[in-house]
């Protein structure tokens, strides 16, 4: 493969294939840059005094660490200026970010999970970045809660970056899958796998098996048919993988197959799941389904959701087209 940057690669788009306008590239380039930083900062760990707890919690109650707040504020500050975004949303954050008077503005909105993972910090396990690009409304304040309420269907970008041994930026504007690996020594991203697309098949799984006794009957079903192996009605053995950072999860998945789960439990009966809609949910399903899988809640299409909070939650099966639609039948059925 010849050697293609990021930026070469967002051009080629932009004036090649057409398939992009200047503004949402530049917007995209903004984004990999503030993803170098956060990459820098997690790669210097206990070297930056960058580990542990910050002492505060976001907006769903949740301990912050340390370096969800560097993330969050590395996001805010490099997209602020721009001139490309109306307004931001983060997990981090109760409402939406405005876009400081002194900076133009632009017709987009950004959202993102400055720091997926991040209770694997400190045990130096893979973390990363998701993030999701959306048009603002016309005639709705860019700054209002009503302006993101836009179903995954609307998303014109999403992507997320892995900080593990090397840092890898996964991108998707409706043209494909694509990823890219940062040249620490060059200091940009270049481009290491084109038109990713996930075997439709698999035999892998990856769940949170800690919380089993909390499960809907049809994930039970589903899991028990996995774990008899070839004894079983699948006949054949399943491998379980959870690394707990849904970044690194959905990346294996994009590698080499398999099937993502975080259902709906009793365990919060009040809550319809655990990952949240806007932030985690809808841009990796967008990334999904462009590289041929599936992206389910166990009962409808992930991007057909209509979101009715910032901060929504919704369970989520997504990967190997095969596998998402076998569990997604039991829940239907």
């Amino acid at each position: 493969m010849r050697s293609v940057s990021l930026s070469r690669f967002l051009i080629d788009e932009q004036w090649q294939k057409h398939a992009i306008p200047s503004d949402l590239r530049l917007l995209v380039e903004v984004v990999a840059r503030a993803i170098k930083a956060i990459s820098i900062n997690v790669g210097k760990g206990a070297l930056a005094g960058v580990l542990g707890d910050a002492g505060s919690g976001n907006v769903q109650g949740e301990a912050q660490k340390k370096l969800d707040v560097i993330a969050n504020e590395i996001l805010l500050e490099a997209n602020e200026w721009g001139g490309h975004l109306a307004a931001m949303a983060s997990e981090e954050m109760e409402g939406p970010h405005a876009i400081p008077h002194r900076f133009p503005k632009g017709e987009y909105l950004l959202l993102f999970d400055p720091l997926d993972g991040s209770s694997n910090i400190d045990v130096n396990v893979s973390v990363g970045t998701i993030f999701s690009v959306l048009r603002c409304p016309e005639g709705v304040d860019p700054t209002s809660e009503q302006a993101f309420l836009q179903p995954g269907t609307a998303q014109v970008c999403a992507g997320f970056a892995v900080f593990g041994p090397s840092t890898v930026l996964v991108l998707t504007m409706g043209q494909g899958v694509h990823a890219f690996t940062l040249d620490r020594e060059v200091g940009s991203f270049v481009l290491t796998r084109e038109d990713i697309r996930i075997p439709e098949d698999t035999k892998e799984f990856a769940i949170n098996m800690s919380n089993q006794r909390h499960w809907e009957s049809p994930v039970q079903r589903y899991i028990g048919e996995l774990l008899a192996g070839k004894s079983g009605p699948r006949g054949t053995d399943f491998n379980m993988r959870w690394v707990a950072s849904m970044v690194a999860d959905v990346y294996r998945i994009l590698t080499r197959g398999g099937i993502f789960m975080y259902p709906r439990d009793t365990k919060e009966p009040g809550k319809a799941g655990r990952l949240r809609l806007m932030y985690e949910a809808n841009p990796m399903a967008m990334i999904i389904e462009q590289a041929g899988g599936g992206a389910t809640t166990g009962r409808e299409r992930i991007l057909d959701v209509q979101p009715t909070a910032l901060h929504q939650r919704i369970a989520v099966y997504l990967g190997s087209k095969n596998e998402v639609d076998r569990v997604t039948g039991y829940h239907q059925g």
